[in-house]
């Protein structure tokens, strides 16, 4: 291990490896052992590591201009992602994107637009912004507050705000013990409870991950959820935010995740993917109803980053969605996806792996002490660690989380390598991953 004297590092008691190179879905580290980045790092790389278009148009963009403020200059970059962004929208109403550096400043951003646009719209008591438990927004202290992971929150609860939050839809956990089968979709009717409480006319916006990633692995909503949150929304005059920056940009086998219910979103946030990793980029689209009722009204969005709508990081953002209509990666993270979700199946037979979820290149894997009742690990046992550690050593890197059960317990693997990964390095990346659970099976 290599840590540096002078760093500060997120895990002051870890050793960390030195990355030294990576090409594809490999890194190697400066001692010459290869890892499958199995995780994308922290779901972000989907194109691979080192692809030299992406290093073209860096360089091309780096010899004209690297940087301009957004309050000087527009630039071709930030103009050709913007064009690229709408070709990819669910809906031709979502036809502006505000860029930014990274997924906190998109959600911090979003919920900023929609309160100056309520406010624009003649309706300045519309500001509370609803949320779920067991979700996860950004570290941020306004996306912390919208965040439902009760570990990430508790050493900052005293400065932030409290807001609304509701019941996930997450089927292996039903906070109302019912079935998917047969439910009601009492977590999509836990919205319009919450908005009774809270008062129609305060409720600005509904935020959530069309599939939640960080905090419960890939959790996928049944059917319908997402069609009656937005019959919902619809019914009571509050914006929906879908939160993209895990599952957008082909990461669940479509454009965006929530397409895959069909639903079409009044904003939404994205990065990770939107730049696959190469440079720090975020942002956030919205329907033209918001952008214009702002145009009309003051004419100035009362918000802003140094970095927001820079040119090197937009016109690195613009080679990666090139990058990726070139070579149909959208589609190939389905089929890719539809290959890991049946080699994972193999590890249904492990003692501690109550379910294995997932959509495209997204996949979770949830770890418990009994299979039958569902009964989760001592959160001082940290499996989910000790299951991604015992990978990392056999060179898998996966994404370990917990927190999914009452956002203290649960532990679980997330999985997200990038849309260029192969069957065999699926095939590869299972294989080693069975082995770890195996071990930590044997171990606990």
């Amino acid at each position: 291990m290599e840590t540096c004297d002078h760093v500060f590092y997120r895990n002051l008691r870890k050793d960390y490896p030195l990355a030294d190179r990576a090409e594809g879905v490999y890194i190697w580290d400066s001692k010459g052992r290869r890892y499958i980045d199995g995780s994308g790092g922290a779901c972000v790389v989907s194109i691979g590591h080192c692809v030299p278009e992406i290093l073209e148009a860096m360089e091309t963009q780096f010899r004209r201009v690297p940087f301009v403020h957004s309050s000087h200059f527009t630039n071709p970059a930030a103009c050709e992602l913007g064009d690229l962004l709408y070709a990819m929208a669910p809906d031709k109403s979502l036809n502006r994107t505000y860029f930014l550096s990274g997924g906190s400043e998109a959600v911090e951003s979003a919920v900023k637009l929609v309160r100056q646009y309520w406010r624009e719209a003649g309706k300045p008591d519309k500001y509370k912004v609803i949320s779920r438990w067991s979700s996860f927004h950004g570290n941020t202290t306004g996306a912390l507050a919208l965040g439902g992971h009760t570990a990430r929150r508790s050493h900052y609860l005293p400065i932030f705000q409290h807001t609304p939050h509701i019941e996930p839809a997450y089927c292996y956990r039903c906070p109302f013990m019912e079935k998917p089968e047969t439910c009601a979709l009492q977590c999509a009717e836990a919205l319009e409870r919450s908005i009774m409480h809270e008062g129609p006319e305060s409720v600005g916006a509904f935020i959530a991950e069309p599939v939640v990633g960080a905090t419960a692995g890939a959790v996928v909503p049944k059917d319908g959820y997402w069609q009656r949150i937005r019959q919902i929304c619809d019914e009571y005059d509050i914006k929906l935010i879908a939160d993209e920056v895990m599952t957008g940009i082909g990461r669940c086998g479509r454009n965006f995740g929530i397409e895959n219910w069909g639903i079409v979103p009044d904003l939404i946030v994205m990065a990770k993917g939107l730049s696959s990793g190469y440079t720090p980029l975020g942002g956030v689209m919205v329907r033209d109803e918001i952008h214009a009722t702002i145009k009309n009204g003051s004419g100035v969005f009362v918000h802003g980053h140094t970095y927001g709508q820079n040119p090197l990081s937009t016109a690195i953002g613009a080679a990666v969605l090139r990058y990726i209509k070139a070579n149909d990666l959208v589609a190939r993270s389905r089929r890719m996806g539809a290959h890991l979700m049946d080699r994972l199946s193999v590890l249904e037979a492990q003692e501690i792996v109550g379910e294995i979820r997932g959509i495209g290149l997204f996949a979770g894997i949830e770890l418990v002490r009994d299979k039958t009742t569902r009964a989760w690990f001592e959160r001082d046992l940290k499996v989910n660690l000790q299951v991604a550690n015992q990978a990392f050593e056999r060179g898998l890197i996966t994404y370990p989380g917990n927190g999914g059960v009452d956002g203290i317990h649960g532990d679980h693997i997330l999985l997200a390598p990038p849309f260029t990964i192969t069957e065999g390095q699926i095939d590869e990346m299972v294989d080693v991953l069975e082995a770890a659970i195996a071990h930590v099976t044997r171990t606990l």
